[in-house]
């Protein structure tokens, strides 16, 4: 039992795969708030768009 203990606690592949998992997050909550922030403005823009084949 206790060479599994030993070994799992010297065993980082676990930690690096949290590493990842963590800035993978990071990346998405960045890309998600970006998105968010131009949301506004790109939903103008199109309304815009729409408006202007509208009228022809």
């Amino acid at each position: 039992m206790r060479g599994c203990v030993g070994r799992l606690a010297r065993d980082l592949r676990g930690a690096t795969a949290i590493e990842y998992g963590l800035v993978a997050a990071l990346i998405s909550l960045g890309i998600l708030g970006s998105l968010t922030a131009f949301a506004g403005t790109s939903i103008d823009i199109w309304a815009r768009v729409a408006a202007k084949f509208a009228t022809g």
